[in-house]
């Protein structure tokens, strides 16, 4: 009998001796008037026992049977360990059902240990969202099969405002690319405007992940951006790289929403083959989404800034080189050639900046002046680095993927380039010689000392040493 049992009996043994009224008992018990007289009957008719609940000591009808405990003890019990969920699954083959919790308590109750050492929970605090719209907006990219089961994955690049949870834009592409990462940034900032902070994961997309230092950024002290980077400090937008999926927790659970919501629906309009018809419909997705789901800020006063006018410029590849003697400049696979300045001008030995834009087009640089454009090629277009930053041209480049098509952007030939210099490290390496050279077999020919002669005490004669 527990406390809670005893009090009650106190109570219900002095209303039955008439020493208490039973409203007293019903105030010191917190019993209803009906059940203290219940309870006050049966104490009347089996004494204390009276008070206690009926099914006290009988044994529950959802009770695990004898035979299923005991095949669990004998598999704990064994020489071979196996975990709970394991030992589960091993007696739902027998027809024996029984689920994870129960085999952990028994396995608790026997006094065994766990087979694996669960490791405890770390903290983590979730971060709070920016308080204005606009202060920072993810950017992300999810594969997924968009367009059915049966399609191969495309990846859906997307933005979303972190203050109010709302979708910024959304792109489909074959694969996550560069184009796609740029293409959303550009819907971004025309339908809203230039955000402060850009937060996303570390991919070579958005960051520089290898340790090759050119002599430049060495005096620089900082490595070269990559392209998407280099856009963003053009428009002055801060880039978060986050450390885990968990950091960026809001977008990544936006895309667990739209593969569920945005698959579906667009199974439901037939947008299952054609990647064109698929990315038509995705405005009016956001515009639904945005009014079930987007919530309001902590401060409604937007902090977008407005969009640069040269914004095409901006989002673009960038090449610095050096015009020839011919006056042309050359990237991969294009040549470019300068025209004439003011006056005759030449521009032989200075140093411009190509510019590949999103649509296609070439624009050579020379402070801030376009010096040469070449127009936009036919057809489809991707964007995709022809060289990295930091100067070796990439397997990308060399490669492109046949899902995403490039059309040549002059008919001249490619230009070779030059292979890529070899590193720092790989100059100062000491070579180690080889197992088989002399110095390893200790049989290099060293001079051979003349033999010293013996030569006695000074000032000591030769008589006096015999």
């Amino acid at each position: 009998m527990g406390v809670k049992d005893a009090a009650r009996l106190t109570a219900v043994s002095e209303a039955a001796q008439g020493k208490v009224t039973n409203a007293e008992g019903v105030a010191r018990t917190g019993l209803s008037r009906r059940q203290f007289l219940r309870l006050k009957a049966r104490y009347r008719r089996l004494g204390p026992a009276g008070v206690l609940h009926g099914n006290r000591g009988q044994l529950s009808p959802r009770r695990l049977p004898a035979r299923v405990r005991r095949r669990v003890e004998r598999l704990l019990q064994g020489d071979v360990s196996l975990n709970d969920h394991h030992i589960r699954d091993l007696l739902a083959d027998e027809g024996l059902s029984i689920s994870a919790d129960s085999v952990h308590r028994i396995r608790r109750a026997l006094g065994q240990p766990p087979k694996q050492r669960r490791r405890g929970g770390r903290y983590r605090r979730r971060r709070e969202p920016a308080a204005r719209p606009g202060e920072m907006a993810q950017i992300d990219g999810s594969p997924f099969h968009w367009l059915g089961p049966d399609q191969p994955h495309h990846t859906l690049a997307g933005t979303l405002d972190d203050a109010e949870g709302r979708i910024l834009s959304l792109n489909l592409r074959p694969e996550e690319d560069l184009h796609g990462f740029t293409q959303a940034l550009r819907d971004l900032i025309r339908a809203h405007g230039v955000p402060w902070m850009l937060y996303g994961d570390r991919t070579n997309i958005a960051v520089r992940n290898d340790r090759h230092w050119t002599r430049e950024e060495e005096l620089a002290g900082r490595q070269t951006p990559s392209h998407f980077g280099q856009m963003l400090e053009e428009l002055g937008i801060r880039y978060i790289a986050a450390h885990s999926p968990e950091a960026k927790g809001r977008i990544e659970r936006l895309w667990r929403t739209l593969q569920d919501r945005l698959a579906a629906e667009l199974a439901l309009h037939g947008h299952t083959t054609l990647l064109e018809a698929a990315q038509a419909y995705l405005p009016t997705f956001i515009r639904r989404f945005n009014q079930r789901f987007a919530r309001p800020a902590r401060d409604s006063r937007p902090a977008w800034r407005p969009a640069p006018r040269p914004l095409d410029r901006i989002l673009a590849c960038r090449y610095p080189r050096t015009v020839s003697r011919d006056h042309r400049v050359s990237i991969p696979g294009v040549s470019i050639p300068i025209p004439p300045g003011p006056g005759g001008r030449g521009y032989a030995g200075c140093r411009v900046e190509v510019r590949e834009l999103l649509d296609g087009r070439l624009l050579v640089l020379f402070e801030d002046r376009v010096l040469a454009a070449q127009p936009a090629p036919s057809g489809a277009f991707t964007l995709y680095p022809r060289h990295a930053p930091r100067g070796p041209v990439s397997s990308n480049a060399r490669n492109p993927s046949p899902e995403s098509p490039r059309i040549a952007s002059s008919p001249v030939a490619p230009v070779q380039t030059q292979a890529p210099s070899r590193s720092r490290e790989s100059r100062t390496r000491i070579r180690k010689p080889p197992p088989h050279h002399p110095w390893k077999q200790g049989k290099w020919p060293m001079r051979r000392e003349k033999p010293r002669k013996e030569i006695g005490p000074v000032g000591v004669s030769e008589s006096l040493r015999r």
